[in-house]
Order: C-alpha cells, then structure tokens, then sequence
C-alpha cells in the first residue's frame, strides 16, 4: 500500500528553468546596457548559472569551494560576478557592486518563480491520502528563498533541503530520512523527480519506486538509470499517481 509520496522542487512542482530564463534575460540586458555593445551579457548570464549550480571547471572548483567552506554561498556568487566581469574586460568591481547585481537576479528570479499549473490542487488532493516529503537539493541560500515564495510548507508535510543536510541526493541518507518523516518503508514511498542522477539513482538505491520527469532530456543509456516510470511533463504527475494508487 502506498503511504508516502517524495517530491523534488526543481522543476518538478516548480518550473525553475523558467525563473531562471527570465533572471538570465533580465540579467544579461541590464549588464548591457552598463557595460556597452562589446559585453556579452548572454554569455555572462549563462555562465553565471551555470556555475551557481556547480558546473565548474577543474580550476573553478579549486577556487570557488574553499570560498564556499570557509566563508558562504553569497561569497561565492559575489566573486564569481567579479571573475566573470573580469573574464569581458570589467575590472576593479567592488564588492558592493557585484552584490548589486547578484541580488537583482535573485530578485528577478524570485518574481517568476511558481508552481506549474494544477500543483498546488494536486498537493491538496494527495495530502489527503499520503504523507508529503519534498527533497530538494541545493544550499539554503537559495531553496529557503524559494520555499518561502511558494509557501511550500502550507501544502506539504515535510521538507528536506539538501543543503542543510550531510549529504544531499543521490545518497541513501537523505531518503532514510524522508522515509522516517513519513513514517513508511521503502515499498510504501514513491519519488517523483526530473533528475536521473539525483533523484532516480536516489530512489532506486533506497528501494523506492521512482518516476522521472523526463521534459525534453534524453534518457542516457550510459547512466544505466531505468526510472520505474516516465511522463513527459509535471502536469501528468497527477494522472499517474491516480493510477498507481488504484493498482
């Protein structure tokens, strides 16, 4: 019997890469405009999420992890700022100014950031059923923002946040927990999630049935990530919960 349902954030009930393409927009023309026809502030904008969520190159890791250790996320993202002002020829940034605009594009994120359509009446539906964990990775820095937006806690019953754990997903711990917060065994919860490496891996390695968002990601045979179930989109997340309850 189905007791448990998991839920990633990102772009699973929220549509983040939205928020994101409108920060990114927002970002790159404002950066034009202060700095002229000879700045990409496209390139600059895609670069700086990028790097936000970890894609680094080896020497940007060695440079922006011990920031992020030993001081915090919001100092790295400042610098990182610096260093890609300085990558287009902007130099002698102050720290304020690089602040500045990394605040305006958490703000413009911020203000695009949602639920899909027919989340929140899918959350009200299934809460009366099942108990409701999301598992999102990230720092706080920025999920606790998001969060907040939504007013997640007023739909669900709990939330982990990966980055104020010791592990964040793919690791068995942070879906032990999800499973002591539910009260449940493994063969009780689904994970429902867009990321195959995180969220799929994570659950399969938990024992948990899995559903994978596919969006317009191709499933990577090299990964060997089979999700127990696909849809296409969030908005056939309800249809299927439906159905695997019944069965």
């Amino acid at each position: 019997m189905l007791k448990a349902l998991f839920l990633d954030l990102d772009d699973t009930l929220c549509d983040t890469s939205s928020a994101n393409g409108q920060a990114m927009r927002l970002m790159a023309e404002s950066l034009q405009a202060q700095y002229g026809i000879d700045f990409d502030g496209q390139a600059f904008s895609r670069a700086y999420v990028q790097c936000i969520y970890r894609n680094w190159s080896a020497s940007q890791r060695a440079d922006y992890t011990p920031i992020i250790e030993q001081q915090s996320e919001s100092a790295f993202r400042v610098q990182l700022i610096r260093d890609l002002l300085a990558g287009q020829g902007v130099q002698s940034v102050t720290e304020v100014e690089a602040q500045s605009v990394q605040h305006k594009f958490d703000r413009d994120r911020l203000q695009a950031f949602g639920f899909y359509a027919g989340i929140t009446e899918f959350l009200a539906e299934a809460r009366k059923l099942f108990t409701l964990v999301v598992i999102t990775n990230g720092p706080e820095y920025s999920q606790i923002p998001k969060v907040e937006t939504v007013n997640l806690a007023a739909h669900v019953d709990h939330i982990i946040i990966g980055g104020q754990e010791p592990e964040q997903k793919p690791a068995r711990s942070i879906f032990d927990k999800a499973l002591k917060l539910a009260g449940c065994e493994a063969h009780e919860a689904i994970h429902v999630g867009d990321s195959l490496a995180a969220d799929i891996a994570g659950a399969h390695n938990s024992g948990i049935t899995s559903v994978w968002i596919q969006h317009q990601q191709p499933l990577d045979a090299e990964l060997g990530i089979d999700p127990h179930h696909t849809v296409l989109h969030p908005r056939e997340i309800p249809g299927l919960i439906r159905e695997l309850h019944r069965d």
